[in-house]
């Protein structure tokens, strides 16, 4: 996980029975996760699913050679969840590969996906890109 951005948006509510699929309270995400899912479909990835984990919500992309996918953690839920922070799933700069016995540089498929959601919210006026980190 190395970029985050930081997004703001009443346009992810809490979806009708979302509060039961949280593995812990206040992890809210799904109508993002859902919504990232659709756009990111829609630029070329092969992304299968969404889930609940116990710190936020996951986008399952196929992709890469190596588990990959997008980290939604959500901010206050006064008022609704409006803040949210998504990153890659990636863990270092290196992933081992078994079926080619060897490293794979990460940085291609991570790189990718950041350019792509950055440009995801900026052309959703909805969505108000609060901050990144690199």
């Amino acid at each position: 996980m190395g970029s985050f951005i930081h997004i703001r948006s009443l346009k992810f509510p809490i979806l009708p029975g979302e509060r039961e699929e949280l593995v812990n309270d206040g992890m809210y995400g799904k109508a993002l996760a859902g919504y990232l899912r659709s756009a990111l479909g829609k630029r070329g990835y092969d992304a299968p699913f969404v889930c609940c984990e116990d710190w936020g919500w996951w986008v399952e992309l196929k992709d890469a050679p190596f588990a990959f996918g997008v980290c939604i953690y959500s901010g206050s839920e006064e008022n609704g969840p409006v803040d949210f922070v998504c990153t890659d799933g990636v863990s270092g700069p290196k992933k081992w590969n078994w079926k080619k016995l060897r490293f794979i540089e990460t940085s291609p498929w991570v790189d990718k996906l950041f350019d792509d959601m950055m440009a995801i919210f900026q052309a959703d006026d909805d969505v108000e890109i609060v901050a990144v980190s690199k």
